[in-house]
């Protein structure tokens, strides 16, 4: 008792930035609390200085050895560092594109450093007790964000349909966990894996396990047929809290569907055919192949059709899902180095369309995509911007979304699955026509006598913010590059 006690004292050094975020949590809901209403504002600058200490003390853990922490409950490697960080600036960036609308909700700022305390977690979990509570500390709060709006019927029914799919994707995880520890007598992910490859069970419990682990894995990162919460609760949420939902708890669900592939499944250097698909007699990379190909052509067809353009955006994050699964399919170090690349461009460039999106709706009266009519003409800064985002989000050259899709489809090609990345780039050039509609609308289509639509300082600092990574990533990315190759080193950790 006295050891682990000692262990799990040890183990806090190493979680100084979740620790830091709990205290500014606490901080920031006692001056929530002190301060008079039109002076709670002070709250969201407090919010953002948490997360720059938080972002550099997670940087300073970048490089770190693999390390078990708290009896080997949550793992301290490379991998995780880098989406902590990751999921760091995409809070930031979400609170600095929320000021103009919740400058004095106190409570909402809160709700983002629990929602990315649950994310750090998220991505260094290293048990199957430790995957529920993180997903659902994300989980339950994301409920209440999506539903912010309290007074809008499509935020309350956002909310509502999150809550109920959320509850049973989790039931259902949550029950495969028990699959996988009445066969293999243990809860962490590394003893899990041994437990496989040295009893041999039987392959029957295997196989519902782990599609009832995929079931809430899927919903977490809105993976077909887990995404029909999507479109309602992007269109539904407040316009910051939709954006953040498509990059932050995304990035930290593909980060533990990773790690529990690659724990659990498979380990990238013993090769494809692994154990544990033996095992359940399913080949993982062709069901994930099948997977990829459904989510991003189910995406694309769908937002061909939306006329609301925060329900198009949600359509196609689950189009860009499909594009990273498919990455995943070849389980290697080029594959998931590609994904982790892809994740840091997609940050910015769609972050950047949502950040256009709220930054126009107040002018144009609605979030309909024939509103931007003309917008070339009224705001000719922020249409070409937006044109820059929807040509990145594309994979048009030479913006940073075609080199993130360039080393997707090229780890594809490399390993040969050459009809998965015909269906990637075929699934491309169907999401073009969607993304150029926007820039039609807004640049050849013209009314009569436009007003000029003025846009204040900040909101061109923030699009400038958003948009000179995208165009830089576009001809410059090799230092981004070897970053994600450095943090994918936790592999050899083991």
């Amino acid at each position: 008792m006295g050891s682990r006690f000692m262990n799990n004292l040890n183990s806090l050094q190493y979680f100084v930035p979740e620790l830091f975020l709990t205290a500014a949590i606490l901080v920031i809901i006692i001056a929530d609390l002190l301060l008079k209403k039109e002076k709670k504002v002070v709250t969201a600058y407090l919010t953002a200085a948490s997360l720059v200490v938080t972002f550099f003390l997670v940087f300073q853990q970048y490089g770190h050895p693999f390390t078990s922490l708290f009896e080997g409950m949550i793992v301290l490697d490379s991998f995780a560092v880098f989406f902590k960080i990751l999921t760091a600036f995409s809070t930031l960036i979400i609170v600095f594109i929320s000021l103009p609308s919740f400058r004095v909700q106190s409570e909402y700022y809160v709700l983002l450093l629990i929602v990315t305390l649950g994310m750090f977690l998220m991505v260094e979990v290293n048990d199957l007790l430790m995957i529920i509570l993180a997903m659902e500390m994300v989980g339950v709060i994301s409920y209440v964000l999506a539903g912010y709006n309290k007074k809008n019927v499509k935020s309350n029914e956002a909310s509502l349909k999150y809550v109920l799919f959320g509850a049973a994707s989790t039931g259902v995880m949550a029950f495969g966990f028990s699959y996988v520890y009445g066969v293999t007598g243990h809860t962490n992910l590394y003893a899990i894996q041994d437990a496989i490859v040295s009893t041999h069970p039987q392959p029957l419990p295997l196989f519902v396990a782990f599609l009832m682990v995929l079931t809430g894995l899927g919903y977490k990162i809105a993976m077909v047929p887990f995404h029909f919460w999507v479109p309602d609760v992007y269109e539904g949420a407040p316009t910051p809290v939709t954006a953040f939902f498509s990059v932050g708890p995304k990035a930290a669900g593909i980060a533990l569907f990773i790690r529990f592939l690659i724990t659990v499944v498979s380990h990238p250097y013993q090769g494809i055919a692994t154990e544990f698909a033996q095992n359940i007699e399913i080949q993982a990379p062709m069901l994930l192949a099948v997977l990829a190909v459904a989510t991003m052509t189910l995406g694309n067809v769908s937002a061909l059709r939306q006329k609301n353009i925060k329900r198009m955006l949600g359509y196609s994050a689950i189009a860009h899902v499909g594009y990273m699964l498919m990455a995943l399919v070849v389980f290697n170090e080029e594959g998931i180095t590609a994904v982790m690349f892809y994740m840091i461009v997609y940050l910015f460039m769609n972050f950047g369309a949502f950040w256009i999106v709220e930054t126009m709706t107040p002018a144009l009266g609605s979030e309909d995509i024939a509103a931007y009519k003309g917008l070339g003409y009224r705001a000719p800064f922020i249409a070409v911007a937006m044109g820059v985002f929807m040509f990145s989000l594309t994979g048009i050259p030479p913006m940073a979304g075609f080199i993130g899709k360039v080393y997707l489809f090229a780890a594809v090609i490399k390993q040969q699955w050459y009809i998965l990345a015909i269906l990637g780039v075929l699934n491309s050039v169907v999401s073009l026509y969607y993304y150029i509609y926007v820039v039609k609308v807004m640049f050849l289509e013209q009314i009569d006598e436009p007003q000029p639509i003025k846009v204040g300082l900040y909101y061109n600092i923030l699009t400038w913010v958003l948009l000179i990574p995208t165009l830089v990533m576009g001809l410059y990315w090799s230092p981004v590059i070897k970053f994600t190759s450095k943090s994918f080193g936790f592999f050899l950790g083991k």
